[in-house]
């Protein structure tokens, strides 16, 4: 059974109109100012209904205001609604403006059930973008760093690069040992391999990585810092698997 998707545009409209859909429905609002859609299980009272056998599913989960130029989308409900890049959004939390083009919102329910609600926000293209068969590909965006700071990155991020489930980053303390080996003559030590991270860290949330400071996290931090700045490196292709070939002098 085919599934009709956002992520693939919508029809020709006005710049700024915003269309939401569900498996169980769709609504397209013009960008007038304060104008509201409702989200949620009750689909008597809302304008998209998602999760609507799923009682963990508030039955107003949250809106969708235009305000400011800008779809804002707020959480009403019990269940926080999961954005891109991981980035959680509770209940009574300020609203989050939906950028142009597709953005899809996922709303876990009962027995790990996840609940899709899709967005686009129509750009000044009108809706679809134009096909591009022939163009040029565009390399991602990678992070520029200095030779110790990819160096020590590899080492610490190098589950990430060896495809391991869930991966987590080394310990500092482990990293520097092995760094210590690599290069014996350099004064690496935990405390530099924390530096030389947070350094990358703060210079890439200076240029809009979300999820690289503490307050943008929450409590417990735990390696949720080092975890997010290792997948955006490997995301980006700045750190790649061949990377690995820099341990190859280690001793085992």
């Amino acid at each position: 059974m085919n599934h009709e998707s956002l992520a693939r545009g919508v029809p020709h409209t006005v710049p700024g109109a915003i269309v939401a859909l569900s498996l169980s429905g769709k609504v397209t609002l013009r960008p007038e100012e304060g104008r509201t859609i409702l989200f949620g299980r009750n689909r008597p009272e809302v304008d998209v209904c998602v999760g609507e056998t799923d009682l963990q599913v508030s039955r107003t989960q949250g809106t969708l205001t235009r305000r400011d130029g800008h779809w804002w989308v707020s959480n009403t409900g019990r269940l926080p609604i999961r954005l891109p890049r991981t980035r959680l959004l509770f209940r009574d939390e300020d609203p989050v403006p939906l950028p142009e083009g597709y953005t899809p919102l996922f709303i876990r329910g009962s027995r790990d059930r996840e609940h899709l609600l899709e967005m686009y926000v129509v750009g000044w293209h009108g809706g679809q973008p134009a096909a591009q068969h022939d163009a040029k590909t565009q390399h991602p965006k990678q992070w520029r760093l200095t030779d110790d700071e990819h160096l020590a990155l590899v080492v610490l991020g190098q589950r990430y690069l060896l495809h391991e489930a869930n991966p987590q980053p080394i310990s500092r303390q482990h990293a520097a040992q092995i760094l210590a080996e690599l290069e014996p003559d350099t004064n690496w030590s935990a405390k530099r391999v924390e530096h030389v991270v947070a350094d990358v860290r703060a210079r890439l949330s200076a240029r809009g990585v979300y999820g690289l400071v503490r307050e943008e996290v929450g409590e417990p931090v735990g390696n949720a810092l080092n975890d997010n700045l290792l997948r955006e490196l490997v995301l980006s292709t700045t750190l790649v698997p061949t990377d690995l070939a820099l341990l190859d002098r280690l001793s085992y």
